[in-house]
């Protein structure tokens, strides 16, 4: 029997990695455990749990920064700033969906796995507002790096380095970040009927033109009816989202509907339709499906993004569909998880990365969820991992990809 630990302080989380240290067992990092089908399964002796070490440390809406412990309930940060008009603007994706798990997630986990939705392209990652944090380190130590305001940058480096390191290198037990206003008004403009290369070229035409578009996604035929209760126009849909003060999204929309109008059919979603799709879009909702069948994260150059699922179609079933302008390619295997193919194919349209983000137990334990390392990053990632964890008591089995 695995034992598990919930301790309600830093201190008491320091003093369990110091006994693990010591017994020389290794320990699973958790957090809300909302993510437990990601990566490879980590096989640990105990299981660590930072879900009791919650709640809101400070809130300075007027500097756009907050501080939480890391077990602090993603939806507990998200209604303190809503009610004060502000957001994460990374938009963290609610992996619940897509794995079938219950519980809450954990603000720490958000940051520990690095978790971006739709407007990552043009906010940055969720390390991009990490400013800082406390962390334990293999040794029972703990380390404060950064600081409560951007124009603090002591450690900055070491704060992204946690951020995405996936509970390997250090356990995260509070994190300062910085947030931004909820744009009052939104809207999306829907190009109707463009195949996958149409989609693309449409898109980039979207972003050269100066209407500041925060959303791109590109929804083939198989999918676009599974989003927003079917209330898209029929067939396949490439969206293009538009934020701000009311009267400027209504301006700018109607200037990008008028430069898109040759592609294609145009229609304009009202601002509780954008919310909808963007967050079905955010948490994969068409392969939210109840089954295990493969589902990879892709990331490519833009251009790429459908060149690569064309390739695959011939050789394997595929469902796909794209956000981040064609960069980030959501793909399920209908069979087999393909990863070799898929990683060839990768390399062949000009390089990326892809994750294994769900599949069976056993596809799970033998193919490597994270991108292989270059041999250098490898070794690199491998002196992060003894300087921090020297011990390698934090969910072994687990490629540190920070």
């Amino acid at each position: 029997m695995i034992v598990h630990f919930e301790p309600a302080s830093e201190e008491g989380i320091a003093s369990v990695v110091r006994s693990a240290a010591a017994e020389r067992v290794t320990l699973s990092i958790v957090g809300g455990g909302t993510r437990s089908g990601l990566g490879n399964p980590v096989r640990a002796d105990r299981t660590l749990s930072t879900r009791r070490l919650a709640g809101i440390v400070t809130y300075n809406p007027a500097e756009m920064t907050m501080s939480a412990l890391a077990g602090t309930p993603l939806a507990e940060v998200e209604a303190a700033l809503d009610a004060k008009g502000q957001m994460l603007s990374f938009e963290p994706m609610d992996h619940r969906p897509v794995f079938g798990t219950s519980g809450e997630p954990t603000i720490g986990g958000v940051f520990a796995a690095n978790v971006s939705g739709p407007r990552r392209y043009v906010a940055g990652a969720a390390r991009d507002s990490l400013l800082g944090v406390r962390f334990i380190n293999g040794r029972g130590e703990v380390i404060k790096a950064g600081g409560r305001v951007m124009k603090n940058v002591t450690g900055l480096d070491l704060v992204k380095l946690l951020a995405g390191s996936y509970g390997t290198l250090g356990i995260l037990t509070e994190v300062t970040f910085k947030v931004l206003p909820i744009p009052p008004a939104a809207a999306t403009i829907v190009v109707s009927g463009l195949n996958d290369a149409e989609a693309a070229a449409v898109m980039a035409e979207a972003m050269a033109q100066p209407v500041e578009v925060s959303g791109a996604a590109h929804l083939p035929e198989s999918v676009g009816g599974r989003f927003i209760g079917g209330a898209l126009p029929e067939g396949a849909a490439t969206a293009l989202r538009l934020e701000g003060l009311a009267a400027s999204v209504s301006l700018r929309a109607q200037k990008l509907a008028s430069a898109l109008a040759r592609f294609g059919p145009v229609a304009t979603l009202d601002l509780d339709q954008t919310k909808a799709l963007w967050t079905e879009i955010r948490d994969a909702k068409p392969y939210a499906d109840g089954t295990m069948r493969p589902l990879w994260r892709v990331s490519v150059a833009p251009s790429a993004g459908h060149q690569l699922v064309a390739a695959l179609r011939l050789q394997a079933g595929v469902d796909a569909f794209y956000d981040w302008q064609g960069g980030l390619v959501w793909l399920r295997m209908e069979a087999e998880c393909e990863a070799e193919l898929l990683r060839r194919y990768i390399r062949a349209v000009g390089g990326g990365h892809a994750t294994l983000l769900r599949a069976g137990e056993g596809e799970r334990t033998r193919i490597p969820a994270f991108e292989p390392q270059a041999p250098a990053v490898a070794q690199l990632a491998e002196r992060l991992r003894a300087s921090f964890d020297p011990s390698r008591i934090f969910n072994p089995g687990r490629m540190a990809v920070a």
